[in-house]
């Protein structure tokens, strides 16, 4: 079982940068796909961004392409999200996650592959 805990999220002006972290437990979480999420308030959750258990492989939502970045770090159990050129429309709880049953160098954008979920962290983007 992996439990997974989020941080570094608040609030920021657009234009603005934020970094958010995600800390796993467990000593398996190099074996999982990890993604991150995001729902704003009365929409559906979506995907944000997704690594590959090498850390080799990355997909990101149009909307956030070229702004934000994921990355991670198997020796501490961590998955990142850098967020640049934040938008108001970035504004969400944004949640990590990992995915079993995955190659090395393969990912998945689909939130039902996803076993196991962090509590969230909330980003505001004022304008």
């Amino acid at each position: 079982q992996v439990q997974l805990v989020e941080s570094g999220g608040g609030l920021v002006q657009a234009g603005g940068s934020l970094t958010l972290s995600c800390a796993a437990s467990g000593r398996t979480f190099s074996t999982y796909c990890a993604g991150w999420f995001r729902q704003a308030p009365g929409k559906e959750r979506e995907f944000v961004a997704a690594i590959s258990r090498s850390g080799a492989v990355t997909s990101y939502a149009d909307s956030v392409k070229g702004r934000f970045t994921i990355s991670r770090d198997n020796a501490k159990n961590t998955v990142n999200l850098q967020m640049n050129s934040l938008k108001p429309e970035d504004t969400a709880v944004y949640f990590c996650a990992t995915a079993a049953g995955r190659t090395f160098y393969s990912i998945t954008k689909a939130e039902a592959d996803y076993d196991y979920w962090g509590q969230g962290t909330q980003v505001t983007v004022s304008s």
